[in-house]
């Protein structure tokens, strides 16, 4: 019942925040007397804030037209390289038309980048998809909204994506021969689960997987969203959180965690700052300080727009990474497509690269929880693994801003090449921009002997980890 009062109250609001953006143009419109009133910025800064509360928030686009590529601008086309009922596998197709352009284009690693399913669009990633595009080839997990999808595709469960996020490594692999693997926040542990179980089947591996701010081992530092998650019984979520799609919409009659409540949990952890950010944009527009309230709605065009979650992913995901602790205990069980029960063994990993990335201030996933990784995946060699706090940063920082660019990204990108075999070049054209590429296979690594529940291990070179400051 409270969804479908809640878009009864949008539909409600949806034409005075329609009235109230008209009237913010006529007290600014140099043409209009109205704009000759002492007060008309005032008056025309209220409405525009007041438009700005009122009004819905769709999908944003990632808006990535061209990136510099080594000092020569790349165009970017979007493009659906595989469609599943709950997500699409997006490519970020670079196309030139410079040779020399084309053959570092070829030879640069191709990589999927793992969005989070937990509240926001994948366009959260944008800042991340820009920069990795000038060194990789770049696909994304846009996860839909789970309003949108009939009833008919089914119910959508962690296990599910477990098993979305497999098919789409295998499906790189098979196009380039090998991929990396990047997963921000949330996916870290469904990822880790789904390169675990292909390494327990002795199916091929990516190369590498860097796991950035994710809840790999909640216990640690909770913080308030986990206190939320330890405090309240699986009961609580599922009857006070959970409603049905109203009859408007595509997936009508599904359960779902909804988006407003999501976003309603977001403003609610720092009401402060949200408030103060809404003054400060309402003094931007008396002073006429364009850049810094366009700066505004850019945030907020994307902190706004949420998505609801399919309810059996979402309850499962609460129980299995913030209640049992799953993962980090060794008894976290998953069904594969074909109905079968597998046990998640991280320590069967042993040729995938690890590279763990923290803030120091984040207050999503508190210190320790993702580099908690380090300490599951112990057949994997220790120079091959790798872990950095970034001093200074929050939760967004450490994908996003200038922290991500200048500190974060290098070391990414750094870690991607060294772990990824040269390119042979192929000169038969492809279906557009990029050539087709043949990779060399990457020699075996022999795992370091490293500890078991029962067995000892000897010595192994220390951790490299890295301080910086941005």
């Amino acid at each position: 019942m409270l969804y479908q009062l809640y878009e009864t109250q949008r539909a409600l609001i949806e034409p005075f925040a329609d009235f109230a953006q008209a009237t913010a143009k006529l007290y600014t419109s140099p043409l209009l007397p109205l704009s000759q009133n002492p007060l008309s910025q005032r008056i025309s800064a209220g409405f525009d804030l007041f438009y700005r509360l009122g009004k819905g928030y769709e999908k944003p686009a990632f808006g990535i037209t061209t990136v510099p590529v080594q000092g020569v601008n790349v165009t970017i086309m979007e493009r659906v390289e595989m469609d599943k009922p709950f997500c699409e596998l997006r490519r970020f197709k670079r196309f030139s038309d410079d040779s020399q352009t084309l053959d570092k284009l070829l030879a640069q690693p191709p990589v999927l980048v793992v969005a989070p399913l937990s509240g926001h669009y994948a366009t959260l990633l944008r800042d991340t998809v820009r920069s990795l595009l000038g060194d990789h080839k770049v696909f994304i997990t846009d996860w839909k909204n789970a309003r949108l999808v009939p009833m008919a595709d089914g119910e959508f469960h962690l296990d599910d994506y477990i098993n979305y996020v497999q098919d789409f490594i295998r499906y790189l692999q098979k196009q380039y021969g090998n991929c990396h693997v990047i997963s921000v926040c949330q996916p870290t542990v469904p990822v880790l689960a789904a390169i675990s179980l292909m390494a327990s089947r002795g199916e091929k591996t990516p190369l590498s997987m860097t796991m950035m701010g994710g809840p790999i081992d909640a216990r640690s530092s909770p913080t308030s969203v986990n206190n939320l998650a330890t405090q309240r019984s699986f009961e609580w979520f599922e009857n006070n959180v959970i409603y049905r799609v109203p009859d408007s919409y595509p997936g009508a009659g599904r359960r779902v965690y909804p988006g407003f409540l999501q976003y309603t949990g977001f403003v609610a952890m720092n009401p402060d700052r949200h408030a103060s950010s809404h003054y400060d944009y309402f003094k931007d527009l008396v002073k006429g300080d364009d850049a810094s309230a366009e700066q505004h709605r850019k945030f907020y065009d994307e902190y706004n727009a949420v998505l609801d979650m399919d309810a059996d992913y979402y309850l499962e995901t609460i129980q299995t990474v913030f209640q049992d602790f799953n993962l980090v205990n060794g008894t976290w069980d998953v069904r594969s497509p074909q109905g079968q029960l597998e046990r998640v063994k991280p320590q069967d990993i042993q040729t995938t690269a690890l590279f763990t990335v923290e803030g120091e201030l984040d207050d999503i996933s508190g210190a320790g929880q993702t580099r908690a990784a380090q300490d599951l995946c112990v057949q994997i060699p220790a120079s091959n693994r790798q872990h950095l706090e970034v001093q200074g940063a929050g939760h967004y920082g450490i994908f996003s801003g200038r922290r991500w660019r200048e500190v974060v990204y290098p070391q990414v990108r750094d870690f991607i090449l060294a772990h990824h075999p040269q390119a042979t070049v192929n000169r038969a054209p492809a279906d557009d921009g990029e050539l087709v590429t043949a990779h060399s296979t990457p020699a075996e690594v022999t795992p370091d002997l490293a500890p078991t529940k029962n067995t000892p291990a000897k010595a192994a070179p220390p951790l490299r980890k890295q301080r910086r400051r941005g």
